[in-house]
């Protein structure tokens, strides 16, 4: 079994992607104006409109209700990553920090208020667990 997808459900599927497309620099796939695609060599993140919950199941998803999952890309210099961001107005909640497993990590919120990481392994265990 592969895990190849984490979908954002969002009442705004273009300001949502258009945000990713800047802190992540992937440009999307629109499928349709409800559902677009960042493809990343590991896995791919999903934005679709609210509108598509009925799809799946009425009321089964519910836009900028998150506060379990966090989104997580590794990057090559989480410093780095942080200068870069800082500009564009990115809600911060921790600044990089080197995390007791080994990583040092950026925390920040998506516009619908959806945590994404970027982290960069330091330590070599922290290197040899993420090197698949």
């Amino acid at each position: 079994m592969n895990l190849v997808s984490l979908r954002v459900i969002t009442d705004d599927v273009a300001r949502l992607v258009a945000f990713y497309e800047q802190v992540t620099a992937v440009a999307a796939t629109w499928a349709t104006p409800d559902f677009a695609e960042l493809v990343t060599p590991s896995c791919t993140l999903a934005v679709a409109s609210s509108r598509t919950v009925a799809l799946f199941g009425a009321d089964s998803a519910r836009p900028a209700a998150n506060r379990t999952v966090i989104i997580e890309f590794r990057v090559a210099d989480v410093d780095a990553e942080y200068e870069r961001l800082t500009p564009l107005g990115c809600e911060f909640v921790q600044q990089p920090t080197t995390m007791p497993w080994g990583n040092r990590s950026l925390l920040f919120r998506d516009p619908d208020g959806n945590l994404i990481n970027f982290f960069t392994p330091v330590t070599p265990d922290a290197v040899r667990r993420q090197d698949r």
